[in-house]
């Protein structure tokens, strides 16, 4: 008899929580680490992040198509996951723990290598674990569940990764913070991918190779609308968050311990607006929900521009809470879809790939968060802590606030571009939800 937790969304979801407490408090606190610590020049972080985005390019469908073909009696997924755990754990630590002494060139140096050296094992994790998803849960029904269980558990990951991070390295510095993060993290997605049965594949289609693979990849129109729509959307997601500590310190002119509780506000109240977002989908077409949370998520970072202290920061906060809870359900949903459809029309699941493609599209937006962060910086005058310029709290309204709503006005307007229509068992009926996950 099949152990109950295998494959149960719950257990599956620890492997969210794993890799998303490191990932969160990377993405909000190495730019200001870095910058506002350390001293390195933004120009030269921005860079740094350029020439990882070549880099990326070319790891993401490698890694996908790879993925695709492997082929072990552990299964596709797994072995490149416990593989990889050791490495990031390693990669993670070693970003928030350069050499003292060093030169900006140095510093420049170390960001740059251990940068890529996190990024490509992350790819690595990210690509598998993501293909997981749609491949173990087949409906929409289940994926709706499925994901809002996911995102539930993120949320208590971002709060982790970001509300504690600050009371972490205030207490103990950087470095240590970097290290009970990364056993954190080798603990829970172990014990994710111990829970973890994959669902063994009987096409005798041969596997496409890689020319052939992104080919087709690369002409589904249907992808590309919904993953550069969702890049702009991603974009705000990294924006917000790393842009928060600057906020609090030039725009609300609270204290550094205080950071904790404007992170909060916006983390905490998404835990139970998941579940309403889970509620919506299901009395709702997918794509239309995944549009309707586009939408509001633009509207709910306005309220930031009006902040000024703690108090009307939290407020604002709670309300882009809830825009952010739409974005981080409602993207499985239509992105599945989109997976199933080209399974029909070739015979293969190909998760891997387009988890990859889709992945350096969506890691892409960094460079966006970090040109927005340059050009930005440069029209006000900020340079770094050590020189902020002549008025730091506009600079950090107008990136907290009107960068983030433009870019989602861009993401709802490309949203629109097409029309997604899905036909046969791919519009997740009931009947067809249960009968394919009672064959996993």
């Amino acid at each position: 008899m099949k152990h109950k937790w295998m494959n149960s969304p719950y257990t599956f979801a620890l492997g969210m929580f794993a890799m998303m407490v490191p990932s969160q408090a990377f993405s909000s606190f190495y730019s200001y680490f870095y910058v506002e610590k350390l001293g390195l020049g933004i120009g030269l972080a921005t860079l740094a992040r350029t020439i990882f985005l070549i880099w990326d390019a070319v790891n993401n469908p490698l890694f996908g198509y790879w993925s695709d073909r492997t082929n072990t009696r552990y299964g596709r997924r797994r072995p490149w996951v416990f593989g990889s755990i050791p490495l990031f754990m390693l990669a993670f630590v070693l970003v928030f723990s350069p050499p003292g002494g060093l030169s900006e060139n140095g510093l420049f140096t170390w960001f740059l290598v251990t940068l890529i050296f996190y990024e490509a094992v992350a790819t690595v994790l990210w690509v598998n674990y993501g293909a997981l998803l749609p491949e173990l849960f087949r409906g929409d029904r289940i994926r709706a569940k499925a994901s809002a269980i996911q995102q539930g558990y993120q949320v208590v990951a971002l709060l982790i990764g970001t509300a504690l991070t600050p009371k972490l390295f205030a207490a103990i510095n950087f470095s240590n913070m970097a290290i009970v993060y990364a056993c954190l993290f080798g603990v829970f997605m172990f014990l994710c991918m111990m829970n973890v049965q994959e669902k063994k594949e009987t096409t005798k289609t041969e596997p496409l190779k890689l020319i052939p693979a992104f080919r087709e990849t690369i002409r589904n129109k249907k992808f590309w609308v919904f993953n550069i729509s969702n890049s702009f959307a991603q974009t705000v997601n990294g924006l917000v968050s790393s842009m928060i500590p600057f906020y609090a310190k030039y725009v609300l002119h609270i204290s550094e311990a205080q950071v904790s509780i404007m992170l909060a506000a916006v983390f905490v109240s998404v835990i139970p607006l998941v579940f309403v977002w889970y509620w919506i989908i299901r009395k709702m077409d997918g794509v239309k929900a995944w549009r309707l949370s586009l939408i509001l998520y633009a509207l709910s970072v306005i309220p930031l521009w009006f902040g000024y202290d703690l108090v009307s920061g939290v407020a604002a906060g709670i309300v882009v809470g809830f825009g952010l809870a739409g974005f981080l359900v409602t993207p499985a949903i239509v992105g599945g879809k989109i997976i199933d459809e080209d399974a029909e029309k070739t015979g293969l699941r190909r998760e891997g790939i387009y988890t990859a493609v889709s992945g350096f599209i969506t890691r892409s937006s960094g460079l966006i968060s970090a040109l927005a962060f340059f050009i930005v910086g440069m029209i006000f005058g900020y340079k770094g802590g050590d020189a902020p310029g002549s008025d730091p709290e506009a600079t950090f309204r107008y990136l907290i606030s009107v960068v983030p709503l433009c870019l989602l006005a861009i993401s709802v307007v490309i949203s629109f571009t097409i029309k997604f229509t899905f036909t046969g068992q791919l519009r997740g009926d009931a009947d067809y939800d249960q009968k394919i996950n009672h064959q996993l």
